[in-house]
């Protein structure tokens, strides 16, 4: 079977709580106060991948079987998630999300970023709703880890010392975080064994490290059409993703320096020749070796959770990853 074809399989294991989950997102508009409610529907709206709950609720299937309470896990992630990308696109200047205009495009900053604010917030009062409290906690400190990384990020914008050990460090916290969570607390949630519930966090940290890699990999190579966002930003806004580094880190004195001027600079005549260079250089291949390599370990994760359908379709996430890297940097 084809990795499309096992992903979608995948995605189909857990298609009745993945329905219950995209309804309650599309519903969460009516927690608010009406005045805003239009806004919250329409930030909620897109139809997104869903990885972060798709993860948490195959980590439960993994474990014993999804729940009410790993739905419950899932759309706070989820929203966690919207919040976000609604903030994101604020700092990108980007016009497009999801193939919609994003919200900073419709109602522009100020709005946006109140609205980014108010969904975090619901998002994290949804998450007391356990009765655990140690699961809130460590969602909310996996919210603080992707707000964290944005910050370090935005400092570290057209900084050309950023290393490639700074630059997965950042993406670790910004989008890893919630990857982690979703697997960890997935396997919490159905009682797993510390060996377990630690095995599915490294999957999902792994995962979402590899899969940001990925998501900047399209910055640079990807079709816009295709891809249904605004691309370029990342080097338009002075973003060194990992591509970036890794051909600054390559290259001699001089071609050093009018890369690093290209990257200053950024051009639209910049940003259309610089795919080329980087697959010429052979950075574009370096990322999508260490992201690879990355998946290839997440999936090693995975021996350590017990052997069922749940499992497998954990791993064939993880290789329909690996498909897309090589279907962009080819």
């Amino acid at each position: 079977m084809e990795t499309e074809e096992r992903f979608r399989a995948a995605v189909d294991l857990v298609a009745p709580q993945l329905a219950i989950v995209e309804e309650r997102i599309q519903n969460q508009s009516r927690a608010f106060d009406e005045a805003i409610e239009g806004y919250v529907s329409y930030a909620c709206g897109g139809a997104g991948k869903r990885l972060r709950p798709l993860v948490a609720l195959l980590s439960g299937g993994a474990t014993g079987g999804a729940t009410g309470a790993h739905v419950d896990l899932a759309v706070i992630l989820e929203l966690i998630h919207i919040a976000t990308l609604v903030h994101d696109d604020i700092m990108d200047g980007a016009e497009l999300r999801r193939d919609r205009p994003t919200t900073n495009a419709k109602w522009g900053n100020a709005l946006s970023v109140l609205l980014g604010d108010c969904l975090f917030a619901h998002a994290l009062r949804l998450a007391t709703q356990f009765e655990d409290q140690s699961i809130s906690r460590r969602i909310a400190d996996a919210s603080s880890e992707v707000c964290t990384g944005e910050i370090i990020q935005t400092q570290r914008r057209f900084d050309l010392n950023l290393s490639e050990d700074d630059y997965l460090r950042i993406i670790e916290m910004k989008t890893a975080a919630l990857f982690a969570v979703a697997g960890e607390i997935g396997a919490y949630l159905s009682g797993a064994d510390d060996a377990t519930t630690n095995a599915l966090r490294e999957f999902g940290r792994k995962f979402g490290i590899a899969y940001q890699i990925y998501d900047d990999c399209l910055d640079l190579f990807g079709n816009e059409a295709d891809a249904g966002k605004t691309l370029g930003t990342d080097f338009e806004k002075g973003k060194l993703t990992l591509p970036l580094l890794v051909m600054l880190r390559q290259s001699e004195n001089g071609s050093r320096g009018a890369l690093s001027e290209m990257i200053l600079q950024h051009s639209e005549d910049d940003y259309a020749a610089i795919g080329t260079m980087l697959r010429e250089a052979g950075a574009a291949t370096a990322a999508r070796n260490a992201g690879v390599t990355l998946l290839h370990e997440a999936i090693a994760e995975l021996d350590a959770v017990p052997e069922n359908a749940s499992t497998e379709a954990l791993r064939d996430i993880a290789h329909y990853l690996d498909s897309l890297f090589h279907d962009l940097t080819a």
